[in-house]
Order: structure tokens, then sequence, then C-alpha cells
């Protein structure tokens, strides 16, 4: 199941021709993917695309009825690899992933298919992620677009452009007989707008087509000398081709003024901060009219040299708006302009940072910069712009950072990794620190604290690999810890395999919380569900001992933290060599809070028994010294003050978003500390059994109170 159903927005998929389309922008590039005629999607979930292919998950009978063949591929490559349909068949295909994350790992289809190049449009689709909401490291798309000389869109953030987006970037692709990636970053992902629709294509040439009509051309296969004639075909025919489309269909736009002193050049996806920035200064209006001439690069690669020479010709100075680095497009406006002789002064990142997201305060403070040096006429009705100092200065916001402790990352209320970490730290207790080699997912939140466990993380799946140079004899044994995605995305043969093949003596724990929990609770091949349209229920441990594992250990529920360490200190003591792989299962948290909330409230509204579970400390028995918290870390354990006079320390206490997981007390037992977690059944809609044996027991504990009450020693006043 996936973090949420689309099934209402799938609705508006099927809108036709001047009907208003309304949503957020990932929604509307699935629908220009249908009006453009797509024959087949592929990708993998991650952020900030996830929606797409849960939309197009959902939207199974559209697409069934289009004749557009749908699936989310096992990796990257495996989506990448799907664009092989569009080389020999005039067939419009289009995949998407999560930004370079996704691009390096499908680098290797990606370079073959920019080789020999495409007939049918083929399209990539990337969830740009950079800047301070990013989750990866900071890279951009644009480095591998000149390195395989596939072209680049980085549209305008708003429903209307990145919809003509999609439709010029299968054109562009036919055209130049390459393929195109559209980087779509955060923000634009989840743009609020409308568009006007159009009818939904069929692919004018089907993939049943294909197969009953084979086509062969040995000059698309990536082999020499066929490759070598490739890269001249790039150079001579596909980018010249590539360039007169953009400048013949005006896919790069002007705003403002067509004169000036001045002038700025910036990213298609930068659009809408240059334009807050300029009306902070006064320079634009809320309508988008610029008093600066701009030159929008919707296409980043190529450029069209005719195109940025015209627009800086006669300019004192102008200056690129470019996020992230190193400086690509400024460099290339600078090779442009002196190849030209135009004496035009290029500015950038000496007023704009190096890197990191471009804010716009940030731009605000380069545009002023850059037009005190160049046009300080223009700023002569700047308006007074808000000024964070004085709140950010105050001396009691300053104070608050001393008390309100940071919030970094973390595990999920009730989530079943949590006890997994808490078992290793019990187990570190015994045999003392190990290497920990991580990997992407959930589980990579262990590397803070309370666990603080964990060296390194270096990929989806790779764990394992990561850990393979530490394949020495020693005393203690490294620890590889990977999620059942990164097992099915990549681990499998490049952690697994590999350390089977090259007999490795260390652990691998394979978290399996039947999602991939990580990138919004998607189905995948170990999942527990009945997938209609998928194959579930695939076990992790058939695959593992299939590729030759001997050693091997099932946890079926990770809740149980003695269990957890224990099987851990059976990996890291047993005589027996070769890798040993422990598998620690329990459903993900947030997907069966999901998939059990609706479940129990409609039993409960139709006047059913149901029994939730609570957990609660005992103030009487807490000792307050909060050993609890530090194996734990669950957001719902926290601390409250109490009266008892014998007592300096505040008690542990559990707040109403307990989801009754058990992992506290199951982690007070386990490590020997005080007995004060206590188990409560909520009863909804008791049964008179139910409401007699509570009146007992409350008969019973009231006697009990009282008679402890009597024996208890009073001073006079």
């Amino acid at each position: 199941m996936a973090e949420r159903s689309f099934a209402r927005e799938v609705e508006d998929l099927k809108l036709g021709e001047g009907e208003i389309f309304r949503g957020e922008g990932i929604l509307a590039i699935t629908k220009a993917l249908l009006q453009s005629g797509v024959g087949y999607v592929g990708g993998y979930q991650g952020s900030p695309i996830s929606h797409l292919m849960d939309v197009l998950a959902d939207a199974k009978g559209v697409l069934d009825d289009l004749g557009v063949h749908f699936e989310s591929s096992a990796s990257e490559a495996a989506a990448a690899a799907m664009l092989s349909a569009s080389v020999m068949y005039p067939i419009r295909g289009a995949v998407t992933w999560k930004s370079t994350a996704g691009t390096n790992v499908a680098s290797d289809a990606l370079t073959n298919l920019a080789s020999g190049g495409v007939m049918g449009g083929s399209l990539i689709i990337l969830g740009e992620d950079f800047g301070e909401g990013s989750s990866i490291p900071q890279e951009r798309s644009h480095a591998f677009a000149m390195k395989s000389q596939m072209w680049l869109l980085d549209p305008r953030p708003n429903l209307t452009s990145m919809v003509k987006a999609v439709e010029d970037g299968f054109e562009l692709s036919e055209a130049s007989n390459t393929p195109v990636m559209l980087q779509i970053r955060i923000r634009a992902c989840h743009v609020h707008g409308h568009f006007v629709a159009k009818d939904n294509k069929r692919p004018t040439f089907t993939l049943k087509e294909a197969l009953e009509n084979p086509r062969r051309d040995v000059n698309r296969v990536v082999l020499p000398p066929a490759s070598l004639f490739h890269d001249k075909e790039k150079l001579e025919q596909r980018w010249p081709k590539a360039v007169e489309f953009i400048r013949s269909r005006g896919l790069n736009e002007h705003f403002g003024p067509t004169d000036g002193d001045v002038g700025i050049i910036l990213q298609g996806g930068m659009y809408n901060g240059v334009m807050r920035a300029l009306q902070l200064l006064g320079l634009a209006d809320v309508y988008g009219n610029s008093l600066l001439p701009l030159y929008v690069l919707n296409v980043t690669y190529p450029l069209v040299d005719d195109e940025v020479a015209d627009f800086c010709l006669g300019k004192k100075a102008v200056i690129m708006v470019e996020e992230g680095h190193p400086e690509y497009l400024e460099q290339s406006l600078n090779t442009i302009l002196r190849r030209r002789d135009i004496a035009t002064k290029v500015h950038g990142k000496d007023l704009l940072s190096l890197g990191g997201d471009y804010t716009t305060a940030l731009m605000v403070d380069g545009l002023r910069s850059f037009l005190k040096s160049h046009a300080p006429r223009l700023l002569g009705n700047q308006p007074p712009t808000p000024d964070p100092k004085p709140v950010l200065e105050n001396a009691k916001v300053k104070a608050l950072t001393e008390v309100v402790p940071p919030r970094p990352a973390g595990f999920c209320t009730g989530c079943p990794e949590r006890p997994i970490f808490a078992g290793m730290k019990l187990m570190e207790k015994e045999l003392g620190q190990h290497h920990v080699s991580g990997d992407i997912g959930c589980h990579i939140f262990s590397v803070l604290p309370p666990f603080n466990i964990g060296g390194n993380t270096m990929g989806y799946g790779l764990s394992g690999a990561g850990a393979s140079a530490f394949n020495v004899k020693a005393d203690k044994r490294p620890i590889a810890v990977m999620g059942d995605g990164g097992f099915w995305h990549n681990g499998l043969v490049s952690s697994v395999g590999n350390a089977v093949f090259n007999k490795h003596d260390g652990v691998i724990l394979i978290v399996d919380n039947h999602y991939s929990a990580a990138t919004g609770g998607q189905d995948i091949l170990s999942s527990r569900a009945q997938n209609p349209t998928r194959s579930t229920n695939n076990t992790i441990a058939e695959a593992v001992k299939g590729v030759g594992v001997k050693w091997l250990r099932q946890i079926d529920r990770t809740y149980d933290v003695a269990k957890v360490r224990d099987t851990l200190k059976e990996a890291l003591t047993t005589p027996e060599e070769g890798p040993k792989v422990i598998i620690a299962s329990s459903e993900c948290m947030l997907n069966k809070q999901r998939r059990v909330k609706p479940q129990f409230n409609q039993a409960v509204k139709g006047g059913k028994r149901m029994v939730r579970e609570r957990f609660g400390v005992d103030e009487d028995v807490c000792t307050g010294d909060h050993a609890c918290i530090r194996l734990s870390g669950c957001p719902s354990l926290s601390v409250k003050h109490t009266d008892d006079p014998l007592k300096d320390d505040p008690v542990a206490a559990i707040d109403n978003s307990c989801v009754g997981c058990g992992n506290c007390g199951e982690v007070s037992e386990a490590a020997v500390l005080c007995p004060s977690f206590y188990r409560a059944d909520i009863i909804y809609n008791p049964t008179r059994l139910d409401r007699i044996a509570a009146t007992l027991r409350g008969l019973f504990i009231g006697f009990l109170q009282r008679r402890r009450a009597s024996r208890q020693i009073a001073f006079a006043a």
C-alpha cells in the first residue's frame, strides 16, 4: 500500500479538451504524459516524485483504456533500460526517479541509450531533490546531461509551463533523436494551480505492434565501430537539431522590457523566486511584470548561443541565477560572450552563494548588490524589505535555543526498527562496539541519538558492500544493516551475493518492514499483502538461501528486544565462517496504522467489541533515571514533573500518540530496568461481562488503596 490513495485525483486524468485541471504539479505532469500519447511509463519511487508513481499505480484503469503500459521498476537502472523500447520503435516512453541518486544508479543504461539515440520520444522525469529540504548529497543533474549529451529541461514552476515542458520534451527528443531530461524541483512538484486540459491520446504506435513487427538496426547498437560514429552524430547532427528546435519553438522565454543596461539570465525553475525578489526590490509586481529584462532558460542544456548573445548585446552587465554548484551555466555564458568579443560583464556566484538553496532572501541581497554596481537608479523606489535580524538576534529568541532541544529526523512512534537498535545497544554492552555499515532507508536514523550507531552509508542496498573491505581476520566482525527495499533494489547481488562469493565473515542484518517504507510505503517483492497487479509474498529468506547463504536467522517480531540482542550475539560469536544473515521482520507501523485504524474505527462504529492497547508509566515506581528513553527514543516517551519530594528528576511519561507497540516495556525488561511500565486495555463497546469485571477490579483496588493509606505514618501539623 502506498502512503495515500489517489483514487479521487485519478478521475481528473480523464478530463478532456478545454476542461480545467486543478491540482499539484506532480499530478499535472501525469496528465501531461497521457495527453502526449505516451506508450509506456516506468520508474522508481523517491522524493519528490513518489506521488507520480503512486498516481500511475492507482490509474491502472485509465492507462489500460489508453493502451499505456506502466510498471514499478526494481531500480532506476531497470527503469532506464525500459527506454530501449524507443530506440528501434517510434514509441513514446517516460521514466522517473529521484534526481542524482537515481541517475547514478541508472547511469549504465542511460549512457548506452544516449549513445545509440532514440527514435521514439524518450523523457526522463527527475525529481530534483536539491537544497535545504534535500535528503541526498548536494549534486545536480546538469553534469550528467552534459556528460552524456542529453537535453535538460527546467521549466518555470507553474502547471501550464510544466505541462508544456512534457509535450515539448517528447517533440524535442524525436526531433533530435536524443533522450530528454525534465528536471522538476521539490517546490514545483507540490505547487498548486490549474491549466487547460487536452484530450488524452492513445499511443500512435503500440508495444503490441512493436512485438509483432520487430525491427533491427545494428547502427543503433552500442558496439565499435558504431559507438564511435554515435559521438560524431551527437555533435554534428543531434545537437544542431536540438538547438534549432529550441530556437524555432521558442522554448526559452523573455520577460520584461526588450532593452536595458542590465539583465537577468535564470534557470526556469528559479523564476518564481526571482520574481518575488524583484517584487521586494520594487522592480516587479505580483502579476509577473518586470522592470528588468529577463531571459528564462526553460532548457538549460543545450544553450542556444545566438539567443544568449543577443540578450547580452548592448548591456553593461548581466547576472546568471544558477542554483547549485559548480557554475556550469555561468562558465558557458562567459565562453559564449568572449568568443563573440561581447564585453558585457557577467556576474553570478560572486554575488550569490556558491551552493545551497537559493531562497528569496538570498536573491534579494544578490540582486541588490548587482544593481548597486551597475544600475543604482533602479533602486531609487525600493520599498523597505523584511529584515529577519531583529527577530533572530532577539535575546529571548536566542535563549530558546538553550532550552528547546534540537529535533533531528528519527524513527516514527512505534517503529519496528527502533527495538532492533535497542537490542544492538544492549549487545554492545557485552561485546563492545562494532563497525556498523549503514544503508539508505529509515534505519539510517540509527546514526543519531539516542542510538548513535553506524559509521557510513554508501548507497541503496550497498551496506554489505560497504563493509566488504573489513573482510579480514580480527576479534570483531563488521555488521551491515539494510532495509528490505534496499535489499531488493541492489542488496541481493551487490551486498549478499558479493559476501557469499568472497566468503565475508561478517553479519548482514536485513530489516524487513514489509514495504518500501522510506519512499512512501509501496509494495515490494516481500510485502505480505496480496497485490492484484504485482507478485508479492516472495520471502527474503528464500532469496538469500538461493545465492548461497548458509547461516540464516529469522526474527518474526522485532519488538522482542532480548531475542534481537541474543541473535546478534550469536552471529558475532559463532565459530562458523562466511556471511551471517539476520532477517528481522515486523510491519512498518505507519503503514499498519493506515491499514488498521479505518478497520478499527469502522468496527467500533458498528457496535463491535474492540480492544486498544495503551502503555503507561507508574509514577510511584519510576525512579527518573531515564534509561528507558536512552534505549528507545520513541517520540511518545517523554518526561513530566512529579510532586514526590523524594525525587529530584522528572519521571518518564507516555503521551497520547502511543500506538501500543510495547517497545518501551520490552526494552525495560531486556535491559533489566525498573518495572514501571504497565499496559492498559481500552475496551470499546464493552459487554456486560466487561462491565462486571471492571466493577470488581475497581472495588478490589480501592480496598487495597484504603488499607495502604490506613497504614501510612502521619505526623501532626
